[in-house]
């Protein structure tokens, strides 16, 4: 599990840490780093044509330590200055004994470059670039989508909040962001998450001197070890009973979905209460159907609700049933819509609660989530009183004190219908099976974009694609 700082908690232990150490020890680890990892990109650097976006500070003094590196290395490295009386003293003296030049002819260096360092701004700056910093921005996106360059951002992509993952418009898109310290928002969350491309972690030394995480970011060793595994002891009962009240009439799918993705779920018992049982028994007759029953006659370990019910009055009452039990409730979808017009179906309830909004479902509960995802979705987990899954390119997830955690799995085809009604549904499978719920929810996001992703490896993938490969991905995660 990766802790996720704020600038202000990763500045104070950089300075903790270099109070330490001989000056300047800091800033050549990560340089140091910093060019291994453009080598490795690379894959030759010698006669590699090299370009350093340099900002001033160290961000800047990062880019230019690490193209001295790589210049002793045999590439030719040219370093475009923003502001050459503001450039680090030290890196740019380095650079120029290295051999290094200073670029002038901004366009031309640009182009044809096979590797393209963004130093600009680091992680003080804030979202969007402007003047000379957005035109190289510009120049760099433009050489990245016509050639062979590869962009990497030292630190976090300039143009994205380092604190939230906002993004203005110039920001500089990468292909790898290698980040120093420790993971920031802004490279796992938001618009960031998708302008950072593949995120590499440089291990600085920082951690004796950071607080405990308030976010974190599970790997899949964290997945592998939360995934329920049965034993000879454990029994259909022990393994976790589960019930699914979605689908209807007019969305039998839904239902069938839900359902599929909570068998899947490591559950040993599924339960269905929906509106529409036929389609689902058909699919899967292991299912145990209960027409004409309330929820409250019902014996489970966690509740599913809301993917295709429909928001009438039957609807409404099945919700209020399954909110007045005393076992963990995933409400997904159109039970999302009932609970915006009624919050005071939430009152009241001991059990965990788990509510797994897109976006413009979380308007309607909480206000629009903005460009600061994490800060909203903390407080509407509070103010609520539930755990709260925001889905999106990086799916966000908050529990009532405060604790958060940040999806790093998935795929832009993810958004596809029926996709969200199987992640409820093997969310609720692990709620039953016992894990609490941010756990739950953590770990279910992680699955299903694993899932996604495999998915999506053979073209455009359906919900149901996306269902189907959740076994191979359970399988794939738990064997490393």
């Amino acid at each position: 599990m990766q802790g996720v700082y704020s600038v202000a908690q990763v500045r104070a232990a950089e300075a903790a840490l270099m109070a330490r150490q001989p000056d300047g020890q800091l800033m050549q680890q990560a340089a140091q780093a910093l060019s291994g990892h453009c080598a490795q990109l690379l894959g030759r650097s010698y006669g590699a044509r090299v370009v350093l976006l340099v900002g001033a500070g160290n961000n800047g003094g990062d880019a230019l330590f690490a193209g001295a590196e790589l210049a002793r290395r045999g590439a030719q490295v040219t370093a475009l200055l923003l502001d050459p009386q503001r450039a680090h003293a030290a890196a740019l003296a380095a650079f120029r004994r290295s051999g290094g030049c200073i670029g002038s002819a901004v366009a031309a260096s640009v182009s044809g470059a096979d590797l393209i360092v963004d130093g600009i701004v680091g992680i003080g700056g804030r979202a969007g670039l402007h003047g000379r910093a957005a035109e190289l921005a510009e120049l760099a996106g433009l050489a990245a989508a016509t050639g062979a360059a590869v962009t990497v951002a030292v630190d976090i992509p300039s143009g994205v909040d380092a604190d939230t993952g906002a993004a203005g418009a110039s920001a500089i898109r990468a292909d790898v962001t290698v980040t120093f310290g420790a993971l920031k928002p802004g490279v796992v969350v938001g618009a960031g998450a998708d302008l950072a491309g593949e995120v590499r972690l440089v291990d600085l030394g920082l951690g004796a001197h950071l607080p405990p995480a308030r976010t974190s970011v599970l790997e899949a060793t964290d997945v592998a070890s939360l995934l329920p595994q049965p034993d000879a002891s454990d029994d259909k009962y022990t393994r976790g009973l589960v019930g699914v009240v979605a689908g209807s009439p007019e969305y039998p799918g839904a239902g069938v979905l839900a359902t599929g993705a909570a068998l899947h779920g490591g559950a040993g018992m599924v339960r269905y209460l929906g509106l529409a049982p036929d389609p689902v028994c058909a699919r899967y007759p292991e299912v145990v159907a209960h027409a004409d029953t309330r929820p409250h006659d019902v014996r489970v370990q966690a509740w599913v609700i809301g993917p295709g019910l429909g928001t009438d009055g039957a609807a409404t009452s099945l919700l209020a049933d399954v909110l007045r039990s005393d076992v963990p409730v995933v409400v997904d979808a159109d039970a999302i819509t009932l609970v915006a017009r009624s919050p005071g179906l939430l009152r009241g309830r001991t059990a965990p609660t788990v509510l797994t909004p897109h976006d413009r479902e979380f308007a309607r509960i909480a206000g629009e989530p903005g460009s600061d995802r994490l800060a909203a979705v903390r407080a509407a987990a509070a103010e609520l009183g539930v755990t709260i899954l925001l889905k999106g390119n990086a799916t966000v997830i908050a529990d009532v004190d405060g604790s958060a955690f940040v999806n790093p799995t998935g795929t832009p085809w993810l958004a596809t219908a029926g996709s969200g009604d199987v992640l409820s549904g093997l969310l609720g499978s692990l709620l039953a099976s016992g894990l609490a719920a941010p756990l739950a929810a953590a770990t279910a996001s992680y699955v299903h974009g694993v899932a996604g992703q495999r998915a999506a490896a053979a073209g455009p993938p359906t919900a149901q694609d996306v269902l189907g490969a959740l076994r191979a991905s359970w399988h794939a995660i738990t064997v490393g």
